[in-house]
């Protein structure tokens, strides 16, 4: 058994749609980045990688490459799953936590459960998603950015 740390965190702007989790989330900014920005997919991705020792999000998809300009993070995440299988590893479960002041998040937490398992071939209760408020403290807490940490679990296939 392996276990990996992911950590990401974006800012918010405006004009930009607010993805979480591989789901569109309606509020009146989104996440600044190359990608689509999506703190809890980087995270997830950086737990797995870092649990395959495969390294971290920015070796295998460069803010360098164009070819990653606005790319949904579901593509991402499902080329990494790619990896992680094709070296004889299995996720075991994800354990994550998104961190924002707003917008609530409780009604879409299913719903990025649902989208995380599938694109990952997990079943519902292999990955967990919570959200938190920073009670107003940190970059999170004003309102400038969303945050997003996460812990995998892999094992070798085959090993107990």
């Amino acid at each position: 058994m392996r276990i990996g740390f992911g950590y990401d965190a974006h800012r918010l702007t405006e004009g930009r749609k607010l993805i979480l989790g591989g789901v569109d989330v309606p509020f009146e900014k989104g996440l600044l980045g190359h990608s689509d920005a999506d703190v809890l997919l980087h995270a997830i991705c950086d737990a797995l990688l870092g649990a395959a020792g495969m390294g971290d999000i920015g070796s295998h998809f460069p803010d360098t490459d164009p070819a990653y300009k606005d790319i949904s993070s579901s593509k991402l995440i499902s080329h990494i799953q790619t990896l992680i299988k094709n070296n004889g590893l299995s996720i075991v479960n994800i354990d994550s936590t998104i961190v924002a002041q707003r917008p609530k998040l409780a009604e879409y937490i299913p719903l990025m459960t649902a989208n995380i398992a599938k694109t990952l071939n997990l079943d519902t209760g292999q990955v967990n998603v919570k959200a938190k408020t920073e009670e107003g403290l940190g970059f999170t807490g004003t309102g400038e950015g969303i945050a997003a940490y996460a812990v995998a679990l892999i094992q070798v296939r085959g090993e107990r």
